[in-house]
């Protein structure tokens, strides 16, 4: 109790010591941080977000879907530039119990590090974004094409009412996007040396292998659910992908192998396999189920399969006209002075719900490293960089030349 107190005592100290001097995106940070978005909830963040958008002049349309709150803000210099976005969510996972150096919704100060569940994923790049845009409209004059702001409250659960929705939305109105900046958590360890051209697809089985039970005494008079499912599970660990390119590798990983089986002098009947497949941009989930299903043809009798959570992949490829990851790793590079790292590496994102044969989709965001984690934080240092990286792509992307 006494730890705890010197701690807490330890952050309102660091917290006033740098109070005086932080910058408007440490202080909206906190702001962020401190409604309490637990996913769907948007905790009225979107709200506050919604007003600061709309005094800077954006058209603000802030719609709920099944609980879910979407928000699609645009201004317009001209039609003749690229109709480009921010994308982003609000929502965060829930704040487990933990020795947490401060309340996880306080955003506090922490040896020059802003603490707090959405920190970093992705508060402190909502954040940052919102600098940027304030820079870019502090000067509209010789500016061009259409900006868009696309924010949830519905990405880090089950996502089937927030982005895709909005997506939706966009395309009922005719509206098509050039390219659309996610400011997802990317980077490893340092801010801009790693962004994300695009992302792995990503489906689940479960395969429910059926058999004959019988005493073990007499297995020919059995069928071994359980040995069947060996046989499975090698035959899945040893696929290969030939459509892989060298940026985007397909791996799959069994994640149980279950039998309701207590008794030893028993065949098991029934045996239940789950895996996940994380797929490259050279397959599309139909594609992989086919692959699967040739591969496990000759057991085709003994199983039932069910597939879930299909999430397709997307890939934002190098181009010779307007290339929005092109711009992007001019500005990284005259920000930090290295070029990133490109990769498609990771979970999946709502980024796969704009991408198409038209629509750029990058990602771009503060380091990874302590997000969905007890002290989730994101350093000062890394939110100014980022933020300067944000407002040197939009004057790159909106100015004419």
């Amino acid at each position: 109790m006494v730890i705890e107190c010197v701690v807490m005592s330890f952050a309102k100290v660091s917290q006033n010591r740098v109070s005086q001097a932080l910058s408007a995106v440490v202080k909206n940070t906190q702001t962020l941080i401190r409604f309490e978005s637990v996913t769907p909830s948007q905790g009225g963040a979107i709200d506050w977000l919604s007003n600061e958008l709309t005094v800077l002049g954006f058209d603000c349309e802030q719609f709920e879907c099944e609980g879910v709150t979407n928000l699609i803000a645009h201004i317009n210099f001209d039609q003749t530039g690229p109709c480009v976005a921010f994308s982003g969510h609000i929502d965060v996972v829930p704040a487990e119990s933990g020795n947490w150096l401060s309340p996880p919704f306080a955003g506090n100060i922490i040896d020059n590090a802003v603490y707090g569940r959405g920190a970093a994923d992705m508060k402190g790049g909502v954040a940052a974004m919102l600098g940027a845009t304030k820079s870019l409209l502090s000067n509209t004059e010789n500016k061009k094409g259409r900006f868009y702001w696309l924010i949830t409250s519905d990405e880090e659960g089950e996502a089937e009412y927030g982005s895709e929705v909005i997506a939706a939305r966009l395309a009922k109105n005719n509206i098509q996007l050039d390219g659309c900046i996610v400011g997802e958590p990317t980077s490893s360890t340092n801010v801009g040396d790693t962004i994300k051209n695009g992302r792995r697809g990503a489906i689940s089985s479960r395969i429910k292998v059926h058999g004959k039970a019988g005493h073990v005494a007499y297995p020919q008079n059995t069928i071994n659910a359980a040995h069947i499912a060996g046989n499975i599970v090698n035959c899945l660990s040893n696929l290969t992908w030939p459509e892989d390119e060298p940026s985007s590798k397909t791996t799959l990983q069994v994640t149980g192998i279950n039998i309701n089986n207590v008794i030893d002098n028993l065949v098991p009947s029934e045996c239940e396999i789950t895996f996940n497949v994380r797929y490259s941009h050279g397959y599309t989930s139909r594609s992989i189920k086919h692959c699967i299903s040739a591969a496990l043809s000759e057991y085709a009798q003994h199983l039932e399969v069910e597939w879930e959570r299909a999430c397709e992949p997307y890939y934002t490829a190098p181009t010779n006209g307007w290339s929005l990851l092109q711009q992007l790793e001019h500005t990284i590079y005259a920000q930090t002075g290295s070029y990133p790292v490109l990769s498609t590496s990771g979970g999946t994102s709502d980024g796969r719900f704009y991408a198409n044969q038209h629509t750029q989709v990058i990602e771009c965001g503060v380091k990874n490293s302590t997000i969905h984690q007890v002290n989730e934080h994101v350093p000062i240092d890394d939110l100014l960089k980022i933020e300067a990286i944000y407002t040197d792509l939009l004057a790159r992307i909106f100015s004419y030349k």
